[in-house]
């Protein structure tokens, strides 16, 4: 099987922006619209998703020679399940109050699309190394996500951010972006916000683009 070998900041940018599990492909809904009442709640949520990341990419890529194809999906999911367990457990144990705020959330990462979709598109095709900087990139922007969008609905929410008040004793708390209803509207808001830098980057990319091919005709045309 041959292997693919990328640079870091090309497979960092994909999988932290360009192919960010949340704002690109809308994966991981749930414990994104589930957890995402708070900053604290928001980084736990995907620490532990990274930690399942680098295992399971590490795993996939290590053995995904002896893995027949018939059964590589249940062989992946196998894998990103005995990692979710070790980390249910430890923060279990180590992390009882944080365990009990995420609740059934941690068992649901075994389904998480973003996960099984790296074993099976990046991990299960590229070396060891590759997959684990493929797996800080993914997990680093999935975390990313959680936590702004935390932010975002504890800020208009509560008026706080980690439990500071930024906002000013005087504002009322608004319960609607702690409810399921305020995740999608501020969800809506960043995606917007998100699509607008992204299109001016394009734009910017092209410029770029463009003043690099009219520079590169001018030395051909004054040797014409």
């Amino acid at each position: 099987m041959t292997e693919q070998t990328s640079s870091v900041k090309e497979i960092f940018g994909d999988g932290f922006w360009r192919n960010n599990v949340i704002f690109a492909q809308l994966l991981g809904m749930c414990p994104l619209l589930g957890v995402t009442t708070s900053v604290e709640n928001g980084f736990w949520m995907g620490a532990a998703t990274v930690l399942v990341l680098i295992g399971s990419n590490l795993v996939v890529s290590l053995i995904r020679s002896v893995i027949p194809s018939q059964v590589r999906i249940p062989a992946y999911i196998t894998i990103i399940a005995a990692f979710v367990t070790l980390v249910d457990m430890a923060m279990n144990a180590w992390m009882h109050e944080m365990y009990l705020v995420l609740g059934l959330f941690i068992p649901l990462i075994v389904v998480n699309c973003a996960i099984l979709g790296r074993a099976e598109a990046f991990a299960s095709k590229n070396n060891v190394t590759d997959s684990l900087w493929d797996a800080l990139a993914v997990g680093a922007g999935f975390t990313f996500a959680l936590v702004l969008l935390g932010g975002v609905r504890e800020l208009l929410g509560r008026g706080e951010l980690l439990g500071i008040s930024v906002l000013g004793s005087d504002y009322p708390d608004v319960l609607m972006f702690i409810l399921p209803p305020g995740a999608f509207i501020s969800l809506g808001f960043i995606l917007a916000g998100i699509n607008m830098i992204n299109k001016r980057l394009d734009e910017r990319r092209a410029a770029q683009q463009a003043e690099q091919a009219h520079a590169a005709t001018i030395p051909a045309l004054e040797t014409n």
